[in-house]
């Protein structure tokens, strides 16, 4: 299993382009969009936008083989009951660690609305407030993802979404794999929908007569939701476009090989497209690395996933200096950063991209997925550049406020005025003249 080396020799230190332009050489990124899978999710969501319900229960029936309709589309309380008796005590307790976890880090991001005063009656401010109603949409199939819905539903909880719903497609008996119930009920959602892929996503944007409409739909899925949810988006706010997911670790001499390994081994078991990338200053760690990596993915379940990912996406990049291996990892923009140095909190300075960032030899990205705190809906595909994590911000709206007084006003009006003729709009320069004329 051989991951290339290769050398990252800038001019003279390095420049943001030139590790733009390096990058974008040797890292494969993944569009998300292609023409065919867009134009078939677009027909659907446009089908189910007019037709409701027949139309979603008809795409439910052709995809996921499941008799789907308004009387057995919504989880009652006695599957929830059923499914909480099949998963084991010792999961749920732990879902219940995670989840007070994930809950704790996220009431430290509530923002509260605020307001400054002028002595002249100037009042400036800003309300904020939780979205109505949010949708979580969950992945379906035979796997099932209870760290991704915490992620994702306990935000909204804490931002005060008084609506949150979950969709996740069914088997073809109708049922629900019954960890994904029960990480729902841990977080608290029992409003639960029987529904995938691109036709849940045009039911939660628009509604049917089944299912209401939401204001926000958050959550992976493959690339039929994706380009679904690229579709609805400007009729409802979405979270991203999400893409595989990726790791970059940044390594000196003084790191674990083993430790390195078994990192970017666990990324790259995501899937085939998933991406694991180490930047080091040591050809001894390069060479060591490479080696683990062979060695623990031979005893790996996955392993014909990781040697398609680690063969497409696996590489390292051997740089002179940490300062130009931040350089390039700026330019990458990782989801997932591990710093494994001798420092690693002073290197921080040097970091501008990236979605998460994990320091230290005790610091493994799977910890972050399932345990820390912080949710791991983080951007892919180098969108750390301008994209945040899922947060609390995701779920809440900020409103303007302001209140002038006479004085306040007459301070401001000739101003205002100046601005309105200069760009053409008479009606709003007078609409500020009038009452100057009016006093």
């Amino acid at each position: 299993m051989l991951i290339t080396i290769i050398p990252f020799e800038p001019g003279s230190g390095c420049h943001n382009a030139e590790a733009v332009s390096f990058i974008a050489g040797h890292v494969p990124r993944d569009a998300q969009d292609d023409p065919a899978v867009r134009e078939t999710a677009e027909a659907i969501v446009e089908d189910v936008r007019k037709n409701g319900d027949a139309a979603l229960f008809k795409y439910t029936k052709e995809f996921d083989k499941a008799d789907i309709n308004a009387d057995n589309i919504r989880v009652t309380d006695e599957e929830i009951e059923e499914a909480l008796k099949a998963v084991p005590a010792d999961l749920k307790a732990t879902l219940h660690r995670a989840a007070e976890r994930i809950r704790a880090y996220h009431l430290r991001q509530k923002q509260n609305s605020w307001f400054d005063t002028s002595a002249e009656g100037e009042i400036l401010g800003q309300m904020v407030g939780p979205i109505d109603a949010a949708a979580i949409y969950v992945p379906g199939g035979t796997a099932a993802y209870p760290s991704s819905q915490l992620m994702s539903i306990i935000p909204a909880q804490v931002a005060g979404v008084p609506r949150i719903v979950m969709a996740t497609p069914s088997d073809a008996e109708g049922k629900i794999y019954p960890v994904t119930l029960a990480a729902a009920v841990e977080a608290g959602v029992t409003d639960i929908y029987k529904m995938g892929g691109a036709q849940a996503v045009a039911a939660l944007a628009f509604g049917t007569e089944s299912v209401p409409r939401v204001d926000k739909i958050t959550g992976p899925g493959n690339i039929y939701v994706a380009m679904a949810k690229r579709a609805v988006f400007g009729y409802v706010g979405i979270d991203s476009i999400a893409g595989p997911s990726d790791i970059t670790v940044v390594a000196d001499e003084t790191a674990n090989p083993a430790y390195v390994a078994a990192d970017m081994l666990s990324q790259a078991e995501h899937d085939e497209r998933a991406q694991s990338i180490l930047v080091t200053t040591s050809m001894v760690l390069a060479e060591e690395v490479r080696e683990e990596i062979s060695k623990q993915a031979a005893s790996l379940n996955r392993k014909e996933i990781i040697s398609a990912s680690l063969k497409n996406k696996g590489l390292i990049f051997l740089v002179d200096s940490i300062s130009d291996a931040f350089c390039l990892v700026n330019a990458i923009a990782p989801e997932h950063l591990e710093i494994c140095t001798k420092e690693p909190f002073d290197k921080l300075t040097l970091l501008r991209n990236a979605g998460a960032v994990f320091l230290g030899n005790y610091t493994p990205e799977p910890l972050g997925d399932y345990m820390a705190g912080p949710s791991h809906v983080l951007p892919t595909e180098g969108t750390a550049r301008f994209f945040s994590p899922l947060s609390v911000d995701d779920f809440v709206k900020k409103t303007s406020v302001l209140s002038f007084s006479k004085t306040a006003f007459a301070r401001l009006s000739k101003d205002v005025a100046k601005f309105a003729y200069a760009e053409g709009f008479d009606a709003h320069a007078k609409a500020v003249e009038i009452r100057e004329i009016g006093e």
